[in-house]
């Protein structure tokens, strides 16, 4: 399989270039439908969970990083598709709901999904309220939701640069929340957002991060 063959040639690389600190992996259940919700402080986290996790998790990427031409293209969509990642058009109208689709499809497959419930990085390392579909998702594929807490990304990679920094960081995988029977007879709204709110508590728990209560809105210049 050309994931486990990637992974085993990259992930020790990386393990001896920057010696990251993995915390709880056997948190995550080894087979079957799992969410891994994570804070977002770097481009890097989605290449970064999938190589120090205990099994695939696949990410949403822009759909650009699988059109790119010449050497560079094709080296960027070879290794996105390797990873499992799964090209997404961000800017569509119709995208948040094509995401959901997307995973729904990835979690009754019995495979690992990976969701950032904040939306867009952090670009001053607060950790922002967390929109719901992270729980829609585990309330509709009935599959337990793995809290991440990622420190030092971000100066691995910063927001806006394209440099990749020898910089020690720690990935921390938490305990499982099972969102099976817990809200029987509570309004769907209500429900999503209290599982949200609690998968955003263990973000912060395993992270450190002070919290702001705003969502954390993408700026229309970023890439």
């Amino acid at each position: 399989m050309l994931y486990r063959a990637a992974k085993g040639t990259v992930s020790p690389v990386v393990r001896a270039l920057w010696r990251p600190q993995v915390e709880g992996a056997d948190n995550v259940p080894r087979q079957g439908g799992v969410l891994l919700a994570s804070n977002h402080l770097s481009f890097i986290d989605s290449v970064v969970i999938p190589l120090v996790a205990p099994r695939q998790v696949r990410f949403l990427a822009k759909s650009d990083y699988f059109t790119g031409t010449g050497a560079k293209g094709t080296a960027s969509r070879l290794w996105f598709e390797t990873m499992g990642m799964i090209p997404v058009e961000r800017d569509d109208s119709q995208a948040a709901a094509k995401s959901l689709e997307l995973a729904l499809r990835v979690l009754a497959a019995g495979d690992a999904f990976g969701i950032y419930p904040e939306g867009t990085r952090s670009r001053d390392g607060r950790l922002y309220r967390g929109h719901t579909g992270v729980a829609h998702l585990a309330m509709t594929a009935g599959v337990p939701v793995v809290p991440v807490g990622l420190i030092g990304t971000d100066k691995v990679q910063p927001v806006g640069d394209n440099r990749v920094h020898r910089e020690r960081f720690t990935v921390r995988f938490g305990t499982p929340i099972d969102p099976a029977g817990r809200w029987s007879g509570v309004p769907a709204g209500r429900a999503r957002r209290e599982l949200t709110d609690e998968v955003m508590d263990a973000i912060a728990r395993l992270s450190g991060q002070p919290r702001a209560t705003a969502y954390n809105e993408r700026p229309s210049t970023v890439a």
